[in-house]
């Protein structure tokens, strides 16, 4: 029987699943899976870490299934392979940890209560991490759970990089740059010394371009400054949600449009970015396959805003030795590589077309000053991982 860690990933729809089984010191991918459509079409979906389907199911168009329906799927799903499985613990991606959580945490009481406190600061996602804790731990109260923090990354950054030039009445409070995709970014620079050990020491820049996208600039292998900010809305355009934006316009939806603090967050996180700019899709895919002109704007802009952090990124970390793409457009969209690359060449950067179009992983050209990757990222290993260690520390503590 295989000792097996469960790592969830809640979303407001959607849960997304991964289990994983101790082989030694490790931890290796055992099946991994999805629930989507909570509250519209539910579906249901698995694999082993080969690709073959394990399990399937659909619940019609129209149900209701939501988080705890879910979850209870999830769980006797993994029940019914009791006989090969014995669950020791649950790593959750928990977006955001605040200034007090720099590491996972195992999950009490007071932890949780924390956590939840932290919601206003993430309103989209964190409400939805926490929900399957409250679950389990209602169901299965002995279970060890593990919070796993996309902001904990970045707590070891510079005090100024962190900083709103805001009175302290109101920083004091918690506004600050907390940044976020923190396990994504911890992936990558576990792995990137297998590829190119030099560069991983030295200064390097991540673009995890997805539905949600940010970038992180690296020194060390530590995180030196990122695009996202005091919420998840900030930085570069994403598939739905602006970037940056002055903060006047702000003022002026409220001002001139009348727009309330819902309606303003409902635009920001839910209406703009490739959708609101394109008005045809969210999904870069789309985009590039489209004639249309707005298409090609949402593009532009797209990677207009990558080049432009880009430099303000290699600015921070005093130039640049390899640049990594990741996440589901980093990897998959050789045209968005290739146009950040050619707007790169001022910084070193040299494409090697070919490699770029056959995915890499090096898609520099030889003569490059600056590495170019393309690296898959896998944050839920990342959370099996810190969930082994934690448990176990906490085994040893007890």
């Amino acid at each position: 029987m295989d000792a097996v860690i469960l790592v969830l990933n809640s979303g407001s729809s959607s849960i997304k699943f991964s289990v994983f089984v101790e082989r030694a010191d490790q931890v290796q991918l055992k099946f991994r899976g999805q629930v989507e459509g909570l509250y519209s079409s539910p579906r249901f979906l698995a694999k082993n870490a080969a690709g073959a389907e394990m399990g399937a199911h659909e619940w019609g168009e129209g149900m209701r299934l939501g988080h705890e329906g879910a979850v209870a799927y999830v769980t006797d799903f993994l029940s019914g392979h009791r006989e090969e499985n014995r669950l020791i613990a649950v790593g959750h991606r928990v977006v955001h940890g605040g200034h007090e959580f720099s590491y996972p945490t195992v999950i009490n009481p007071e932890v949780l209560a924390k956590l939840e406190r932290l919601a206003p600061l993430a309103p989209l996602h964190q409400p939805h991490n926490l929900l399957p804790i409250r679950l389990i731990n209602l169901k299965r109260p002995e279970l060890p759970q593990v919070a796993c923090f996309d902001t904990a990354f970045h707590c070891a950054q510079e005090e100024v990089a962190q900083a709103f030039a805001l009175p302290p009445s109101i920083t004091d409070r918690g506004v600050r740059r907390y940044g976020f995709h923190g396990l994504s970014y911890e992936y990558i620079a576990s792995v990137l010394p297998d590829f190119e050990p030099t560069a991983a020491a030295g200064r390097v820049v991540i673009a995890h371009l997805g539905n949600g996208a940010s970038m992180c600039a690296l020194r060390a292998g530590a995180s030196v400054a990122t695009t996202m900010g005091f919420t998840a809305a900030d930085g570069l355009p994403m598939g739905t949600r602006c970037g940056s934006i002055d903060p006047g316009v702000i003022i002026y939806l409220m001002d001139e449009l009348k727009m309330d603090a819902r309606a303003i967050e409902k635009l920001i996180y839910q209406q703009s970015g490739l959708l609101g700019v394109s008005g045809i899709s969210s999904d870069m895919r789309a985009l590039l396959e489209s004639p249309e002109r707005r298409a090609q704007s949402a593009v532009a802009l797209f990677t207009y805003r990558i080049g432009r952090e880009l430099g303000s990124l290699a600015a921070a970390i005093g130039g640049l030795d390899a640049l990594v793409f990741t996440g589901g457009i980093g990897e998959h969209a050789a045209i968005i590589r290739e146009r950040v690359c050619r707007g790169a060449r001022w910084l070193g950067v040299e494409l090697d077309v070919e490699a770029n179009n056959s995915g890499g992983p090096r898609i520099s050209a030889k003569s490059s000053c600056v590495s170019v990757w393309i690296i898959p990222t896998n944050e839920e290993l990342m959370i099996a991982h810190h969930t082994r260690r934690v448990i176990g520390a906490a085994t040893v503590a007890a």
